[in-house]
C-alpha cells in the first residue's frame, strides 16, 4: 500500500492532483490518497462535486499547526504533497511547524509546490520552505511553477468579467503562464514515482511567454469585446487590492514583488522539464483560453 496525502486539496492544483491520482488508483487500489483539509465535510461535498470520490479525509488546519499532530494526520503517510496557503507568509510560525510533525510521523517524501525562479527570490515564503525541507531528514522534490493561467480565471477574473481590464503592475515584461492541469498532473506523476525524484528541483513552464497586452489582445479575440491592460503604479496596485479589494497585505506584497519580477525579465523563461515530466507538450495558452471563456461572461 502506497499512502499519499495532499495538502490545499480542495484548491486549484490540488483538484487536479487529485484527479489524476484518483485515475491512477482504478488502476491499481494499493494506492492510499488522503486529502488533508480544514473542514473535512465541507471538502468532501466539494470535491465529490467535482466526480473525486474514494478519498480519505483528515483535518489540517495551517493556520493552527498544532492540528497537524492533535489530528493525527500524518499518521501511516509515506509520500506528502505540499502546498502553502497564500495568507500565509510567516513560515517558521506555520508551515515550519507542519513540517517537522510529518517529520516525527515518518514521512518518507515531501513534494513541495514552490515557485519558479525562487533560488533567486530569497524573501518569497517559498525560498524559506525550501530550505527548511532541506533541513530534515525527509526527501524532497520542488516543483517550481511559472505564473498560473489560472489568475485570469481567478484573481482576475472580477476586473476582467466586470471591468474589461487586466489590473497588474508588470511593465512590458513578459510572463511564462502555465495551466494547473498541467502542474496537477505533474504533481500526480512525481508522488506515484517519488523515488525517480529524489531531492530533484524541476522548473515547470508553458511553451511560451506573453506580455500581459498580448493577454489582454488573445482574451479580446475570444471575446469579441476590448479587455485593456491597465497597468497601474505599485502604489496605485497596493491601494486597490488592499484597501478597496480587502486581499490581505502579505498577499499583495507578494503579488508586487512578483510583479516587479516581471518588469525585470524574471517571468520570462521556458524550461523542458515540464514536458519531460508529462510525456507531452503543455497547454497553451489559447486552448486555455478557450476552455475557460466563460468565466468572463
Amino acid at each position: 500500500m502506497k499512502t499519499l496525502c495532499i495538502t490545499g486539496a480542495t484548491g486549484n492544483v490540488g483538484i487536479e492532483t487529485l484527479r489524476f491520482l484518483i485515475a491512477a488508483q482504478q488502476q491499481n487500489p494499493e494506492i492510499r490518497i488522503i486529502a488533508a483539509v480544514q473542514r473535512a465535510d465541507s471538502a468532501k461535498k466539494l470535491l465529490e462535486s467535482k466526480g473525486l470520490s474514494g478519498l480519505e479525509y483528515r483535518e489540517l488546519d495551517m493556520m493552527n499547526p498544532d492540528s497537524a499532530e492533535s489530528n493525527w494526520v500524518f499518521k501511516d503517510v509515506e509520500y506528502l504533497f505540499l502546498m502553502r496557503p497564500p495568507q500565509i507568509s510567516d513560515v517558521p510560525k506555520y508551515i515550519q511547524p507542519i513540517v517537522q510533525a510529518a517529520e516525527r510521523a515518518g514521512v518518507r517524501h515531501v513534494v513541495f509546490l514552490s515557485l519558479k525562479g525562487v533560488e533567486e527570490q530569497t524573501r518569497t515564503p517559498h525560498y524559506a520552505i525550501e530550505q527548511v525541507l532541506r533541513a530534515t531528514i525527509m526527501k524532497w522534490t520542488f516543483l517550481r511553477p511559472s505564473f498560473f493561467m489560472q489568475n485570469l480565471t481567478t484573481t482576475h477574473r472580477e476586473e476582467i468579467a466586470r471591468r474589461n481590464e487586466i489590473f497588474v503592475p508588470a511593465g512590458d515584461g513578459k510572463t511564462n503562464f502555465i495551466d494547473v492541469q498541467d502542474i496537477g498532473e505533474a504533481a500526480a506523476r512525481v508522488l506515484l514515482h517519488a523515488e525517480k525524484h529524489i531531492n530533484t528541483a524541476y522548473s515547470l513552464t508553458g511553451a511560451k511567454s506573453y506580455t500581459y497586452n498580448e493577454v489582454a489582445e488573445l482574451i479580446s479575440q475570444k471575446l469579441g469585446r476590448k479587455i485593456v491592460y491597465k497597468n497601474p503604479s505599485k502604489l496605485h496596485f497596493f491601494f486597490q487590492k488592499h484597501f478597496q479589494e480587502r486581499l490581505p497585505l502579505s498577499f499583495v506584497l507578494v503579488m508586487i514583488y512578483l510583479y516587479h519580477q516581471t518588469i525585470n525579465g524574471k517571468a520570462d523563461s521556458y524550461a523542458p522539464d515540464l514536458e519531460r515530466l508529462l510525456g507531452h507538450p503543455p497547454t497553451s495558452i489559447e486552448d486555455f483560453l478557450e476552455r475557460n471563456k466563460q468565466t468572463w461572461v
